[in-house]
């Protein structure tokens, strides 16, 4: 008996494109997504009983933590573009192949991180945090944590090639198994209940370690299970790092922008740097709620060039934007309602929930033009369209986010001025990406 299913595909990639094809791969990938900022929204309400000192160390490790990770989105990313291609294209074998490789970059460049890393955590946390009891509670808890990075990365490739070949059965399974291991982990060794060790913040690393790799082992044995050629390709390997050059150059503008926010936020205080903390994990979390409409347009988009149907393509394009938009705006107006409520799920402390206020009301304005501008994210990853992708977000960061989010330090603009600059971000991005989909240069049919 093998671990590939045999059927999990919501539809022949040359009949894929409706809405009912799409919701077939978001819903899926949606669990995907979500498990992970759920885990981490419930990792910070554990946490967050230990104090604001414990949230704010917790903050600029898991910061960190996502520095490096994220830099290897083109793992999952790239790989779904360009399966994809080839599964449009009634290649399945080619498909899986990109998968073979993109785990073997996993893996290297997992071990090279987590070597880097320990030794420049300390530096790097110090850096960020301004205040050394900030830092030396941040770097007790990244050391740890930082031993899961390869585990990581070999997830966002699984996922990648099986979201290439529309598999929606198997990634769900995987990552909400790994995820449900962390939770159950994380407050029996923070609190040390049950007889478990009373391990504190440092808990919550180890939970975060173990169920990021029960997932990754899970992904290495569907690999596995698909019989294809294992060794190295070096072809594949060099046209998956030509696309992952510039989706981390992309990646490395959010990540500036990021660790700059919460650089400025530590200045103003553990209150301020917490209640950056608790909203930027609800924007995440709700960022790859509506990135799961994203990734199926990425999969159906590159099936439907792979196939040599732009029409489609195209087709796709515009039901996925405006199914994103219109969840989006859900999304914000359930948020402005639960405003009160909502943030006291986190933390009781007084002095953070005044200051949750401020970034929670900017975070309720940008969420439905970021809605449009993730789902044509997907469009552009799924038709291969990375380095106009890059240069956009390169200059988003440079013109919006950064200037706004530095200019509130100088000022005292506090949050404010951080959250402004976000929103900045969102609306340039939407200008730029909004005006490439209208143009039409993005739709290149072919295999990748």
């Amino acid at each position: 008996m093998t671990d590939r299913p045999e059927s999990t595909q919501p539809g022949h990639p040359a009949t894929a494109g409706s809405h009912r094809q799409i919701l077939a791969l978001a819903l899926p990938a949606l669990v995907v997504l979500a498990a992970e900022p759920l885990y981490l929204l419930f990792d910070t309400a554990v946490v967050g009983r230990l104090g604001a000192l414990g949230l704010a160390g917790l903050a600029i490790g898991g910061l960190i933590l996502g520095l490096a990770a994220s830099q290897a989105t083109f793992l999952s990313y790239g790989t779904t573009a360009r399966a994809a291609r080839h599964f449009g294209a009634g290649d399945r074998s080619a498909a899986v192949a990109e998968g073979v490789q993109a785990t073997w970059l996993a893996l290297g460049l997992g071990v090279l991180a987590v070597l880097v890393l320990q030794v420049a955590a300390a530096p790097l946390v110090s850096a960020i945090a301004g205040a050394d009891s900030i830092a030396q509670v941040a770097l007790g808890w990244l050391r740890i944590a930082i031993l899961g990075i390869p585990a990581i990365l070999i997830s966002l490739a699984g996922n990648g090639w099986l979201r290439g070949v529309q598999d929606t059965a198997r990634p769900p399974r995987y990552v909400v198994a790994g995820f449900g291991l962390s939770a159950v982990l994380c407050p029996l060794l923070v609190y040390g209940a049950l007889g478990m060790p009373h391990w504190g913040l440092a808990g919550s690393a180890v939970a975060n370690c173990a169920g990021q790799w029960l997932a990754a082992l899970l992904f290495l044995r569907a690999l596995h299970s698909e019989r294809v050629p294992m060794r190295p390709d070096g072809a594949v390997l060099r046209a998956q790092l030509t696309v992952g050059r510039d989706l981390i150059l992309r990646s490395l503008a959010f990540q500036v922008c990021f660790v700059s926010a919460a650089a400025v936020a530590a200045r103003f205080g553990a209150a301020a740097l917490a209640a950056h903390q608790i909203v930027l994990q609800l924007w995440t979390f709700l960022a790859l709620v509506l990135d799961s409409l994203a990734i199926a347009a990425q999969a159906l988009v590159g099936a439907a060039l792979g196939a040599g149907d732009t029409g489609r393509a195209r087709a796709v394009a515009v039901r996925v934007t405006a199914t994103s938009a219109a969840a989006a705006g859900v999304l914000a107006a359930l948020l402005a309602a639960g405003s009160a409520v909502l943030p006291r799920l986190f933390t009781a402390e007084a002095a953070v929930l005044a200051a949750v206020s401020v970034p929670w009301w900017y975070l309720v304005v940008q969420l439905p033009l970021a809605g449009v501008v993730f789902a044509i994210d997907g469009v552009l990853l799924g038709a291969g369209d990375a380095a106009y992708m890059r240069t956009a977000t390169v200059l988003s960061a440079l013109a919006g986010f950064l200037p706004l989010t530095w200019l509130s330090l100088v000022l005292g603009w506090g949050l404010a001025g951080i959250w402004a600059g976000l929103t900045a971000f969102i609306v340039l991005r939407l200008l730029f990406v909004g005006w490439r989909v209208l143009r039409g240069r993005w739709v290149r049919a072919g295999r990748p």
